[in-house]
């Protein structure tokens, strides 16, 4: 029997919230990827490109707060801090729907991460609040089941959004999404840490928490590759969009295949599920980087032939569909890595490792992104060049562990 302690919600509907809150991400940044050319063009006429710049500001936000929502819903309780961060979020989105230039926009944006990450992280404590071991484990799945549909659809729903107003409509689509989510938690979920359960928050503890993290040789090296594979996701995602429309000439149809892709990609987790017991999480890791390194060399010799239409668009969409796939088969056992060697401190070393990760991915993603230049030769030589660093940290990985395993 699932031992639900707090909550007066039936097990459906608390599985449904979180779901929704994990979407906020997701939502965030897919369902941007069609306005992008209108707000370049709007915003930035003289360099379109600079519209990328949108999507890498929400996601350097995200990685900024997630050092802090963890511990700060330790010591504050779970919903004071999601109410916080809805407020932000809400906030970053309308100053997004009244900006009138690139860089209010940008900054905008990044308020809108810092918001959003207090829902990432703060679901997950909630959910380890009132459910325990294979009970926890089973919810999260089901949640996480759920939430892999939203990054498929919501380009679809951004191009409904923009058809129906504009642009700005998206970023009121946005604040409406999170005063629903947090009105739904507010009315139907109690607090799920007592204040007799709450820790203060110390700025200490954080650092403490990176410098055992970074004394770890196989977290060091773990947070590493998570980087460099999240680097390849947004490379992919900064990028997806003018691709299929300058490239390809298919921006209409852009929401319908990117849909189909990540329906796609989404069986990587149940094959990583069905292997991963049997191959080992960083033999796992690597195989997958290495098929990609491949995929993406051949891709890359493919931007030298003249394919004609359609065959090079298929091309691309295979290969699209690979990096998708390789995400699904790489960050969990590479978060699991890093996290085995951490149980005494998770919660804190898990707010520290996505920060590290995310923010240094979105700084490798967002140079790169600026280099479109009406060809898939930037991005795909992005993806090659991450897939190389990662491969290499892995094989780097295997050697510090015989290294140091018992004789």
């Amino acid at each position: 029997m699932i031992e639900q302690r707090k909550s007066a919600l039936s097990q459906g509907e608390f599985i449904a919230m979180i779901a929704m809150m994990f979407a906020t991400i997701a939502f965030s940044i897919d369902a941007m990827l069609p306005a992008l050319p209108e707000i370049g063009a709007t915003l930035s006429p003289e360099d379109g490109n600079r519209a990328q710049l949108i999507v890498t500001a929400f996601v350097v936000g995200m990685g900024i707060g997630t050092f802090f929502t963890g511990p700060l819903s330790d010591a504050f309780g779970r919903k004071p801090v999601i109410f916080a961060g809805s407020a932000l979020y809400c906030l970053g989105a309308l100053s997004c729907y009244f900006s009138q230039s690139m860089e209010t926009i940008l900054i905008s944006r990044v308020l809108m991460g810092l918001g959003a990450a207090a829902p990432r992280v703060v679901a997950i404590a909630i959910v380890r609040d009132l459910y325990v071991g294979r009970d926890m484990a089973r919810i999260m799945s089901l949640a996480m089941m759920i939430f892999t549909l939203v990054p498929a659809f919501a380009p679809l729903l951004g191009s409904g959004i923009i058809l129906l107003s504009d642009w700005r409509g998206i970023f009121a689509a946005f604040a409406l999404f999170s005063i629903i989510v947090v009105l739904w938690m507010g009315l139907r979920l109690e607090e799920p840490l007592k204040k007799e359960h709450r820790r203060p928050f110390r700025l200490p503890q954080l650092g403490a928490a990176l410098r055992e993290m970074m004394s770890h040789p196989t977290v060091r090296l773990s947070i590493l590759a998570q980087t460099f594979c999240m680097a390849m996701l947004f490379t992919m995602i900064v990028m997806v969009q003018p691709v299929y429309d300058v490239v390809y000439h298919r921006a209409e149809s852009f929401p319908v295949w990117f849909m189909i892709v990540a329906l796609l990609a989404g069986s990587a987790s149940f094959l990583n599920a069905s292997l991963v017991g049997r191959v080992g999480m960083r033999r796992m890791v690597t195989w997958a980087l290495g098929v990609q390194i491949i995929g993406s060399t051949l891709m890359f010799l493919a931007t030298t032939v003249d394919f004609a239409d359609p065959l090079g668009f298929y091309l691309f969409v295979a290969w699209q569909t690979s990096v998708f796939f390789m995400v699904g088969l790489t960050l969990g056992n590479l978060n699991a890595i890093a996290m085995e060697p951490m149980g005494h401190i998770a919660g804190m070393a898990a707010s520290v490792m996505g920060a590290l990760a995310t923010v240094a991915a979105a700084m490798i993603a967002a140079p790169v992104g600026l280099l479109f230049d009406g060809t898939i030769v930037p991005m795909v030589g992005g993806v090659l060049s991450t897939a190389v660093l990662a491969f290499l940290t892995m094989l780097w990985m295997g050697r510090v562990e015989e290294m140091t395993a018992p004789a």
